[in-house]
């Protein structure tokens, strides 16, 4: 009696995967695949079951089907997302129905497998999603405001509620934001705060990549696939096996690997060069540039298709302009971690060296504010840094075609070629930075052609 009641016991202790689906065969095969993986499982035939079963029990995993007697797997995904929202989802589509699993990564599904099931990789995606489940209650304790993630406006704070959001899923997310502004770091923090953090995390320049090289280290090769291939090279998609691939600068990708990069993404395979077949992946795609790929898109420059995979979920780091009252805490914990390089006491900044950086744009962003404290610490020599120590660029001013035509200077300063072309460059900066660095948005913006703006951002050293 005692036996029987411990193994009831320790049958509830099990995690307990509900799966929903209409096929029984299909219920027998999954079942058994959780039964050898120590799980129990449940079983639903349609949606209305599945239902009152989430609502009566508890689970840790919900396994759906699309294409559901009374109903569509996308509305029981929204439902969960409603009342059970830190249950994982993870849905089963028909083979090549790409665009269905996409919509069901959109309304917060946590992944998706594809029929004919390939138990592998559907051992893989419970494994991971039971083992975010175990931390649900741990990860809705943590804070992201930790030294690599400071600031405590209200926009930051959304940014670390979309992190702790977009981490509980296996979508791949794309990460947009200017230049210096921590694309990566928020990366790394999607990625520890996940199922996946005890892996891998690979990150990859995209634009550091010679052309000629870039499918061999992305994908590997085989030995005597090419002239100086002497031994088999793993890929950086498969270093990446279990973890995390983050491919910074995608926009930069030529056309040929964005075909190659768009089959890892919906097919999650990969076929190193010189091998006649392809090999099954387990890695999260995240992605991020200062480019607007939108604008890449209307422009032939980068595949709408990979667009589409790759941004299913959108997540934008704002500019340290958009947060000045942050500013102060930033500037403190970055005097402090120079202050440990250099085993010196943290610097203290002064109130006109705060106002100072307050009131200054900031292109640069994070990384622009760093070099110049870095540059005012060598300045300071009694450990307070004060405005004079605090070294600028003069702020661009608003970036219009109207720039251009302003008033001539008087007498009494530099030549007036000097003052124009000077005049123009902080123009075209401006309207670059504007439109993240996207000439023909820019162009369009100054209100002369492409070619005239590439002539003069050639002319006047612009990079």
């Amino acid at each position: 009696m005692n036996e029987t009641a411990d193994s009831r016991s320790s049958a509830l202790a099990k995690p307990t995967v509900l799966i929903v689906d209409d096929e029984p065969d299909l219920l027998e095969l999954v079942s058994l695949t959780l039964s050898r993986m120590n799980l129990h499982a449940r079983t639903a035939p349609d949606v209305n079951t599945a239902r009152r079963l989430l609502k009566a029990e508890k689970f840790d995993l919900c396994l759906t089907d699309m294409r559901l007697p009374d109903g569509d797997g996308l509305d029981l995904v929204a439902w969960i997302q409603q009342n059970r929202a830190t249950l994982p989802v993870a849905v089963i589509t028909a083979h090549g129905n790409v665009e269905s699993a996409v919509r069901a990564l959109k309304l917060g599904a946590f992944d998706f497998v594809s029929k004919p099931l390939d138990l592998g990789v559907l051992r893989k995606l419970v494994g991971s999603a039971i083992k975010l489940g175990s931390r649900t209650e741990d990860r809705t304790n943590v804070t992201f405001s930790g030294p690599r993630l400071l600031g405590r406006s209200e926009i930051m704070e959304q940014l670390r509620e979309m992190i702790a959001r977009v981490a509980r899923s296996q979508a791949p997310v794309h990460i947009y934001g200017e230049s210096g502004t921590g694309k990566e770091l928020v990366a790394r923090l999607i990625h520890e705060s996940g199922a996946r953090s005890e892996g891998p995390f690979v990150a990859v320049n995209c634009g550091a990549i010679p052309t000629e090289l870039m499918e061999s280290e992305l994908f590997g090769h085989k030995r005597g696939s090419f002239t100086g291939a002497v031994a088999d090279k793993k890929g950086l998609v498969q270093s990446a096996e279990g973890g995390t691939l983050f491919l910074d600068e995608v926009a930069d990708l030529p056309l040929h690997m964005q075909v190659k990069l768009l089959r890892v993404v919906q097919e999650k395979t990969v076929r190193p060069i010189g091998e006649s077949r392809e090999e099954s992946i387990d890695v999260r795609i995240l992605s991020a540039t200062h480019k607007n790929l939108g604008e890449l898109v209307a422009q032939a420059l980068f595949r709408e298709d990979l667009f589409y995979r790759i941004n299913v979920i959108e997540l934008r780091v704002p500019a340290l302009r958009e947060r000045r009252d942050d500013i102060p805490e930033i500037a403190e914990a970055i005097l402090r971690r120079l202050g440990r390089r250099v085993s010196a006491e943290p610097s203290e900044i002064a109130a006109d060296a705060v106002q100072a950086l307050q009131t200054y744009p900031f292109p640069g962003n994070v990384r622009e504010l760093e070099n110049v404290l870095e540059r005012a610490l060598t300045l300071c020599t009694n450990g307070v840094i004060t405005a004079d120590h605090i070294k600028l660029r003069a702020a661009a001013r608003p970036a219009t075609a109207e720039l251009l035509l302003s008033p001539v200077p008087t007498e009494g300063t530099s030549g007036l070629g000097d003052q124009l072309e000077g005049m123009e460059r902080e123009a075209i900066v401006k309207a670059l930075e504007k439109t993240r660095y996207n000439k023909t948005a820019a162009a369009k913006l100054l209100g002369m052609s492409f070619r005239a703006l590439r002539y003069r951002i050639k002319k006047l050293g612009i990079e």
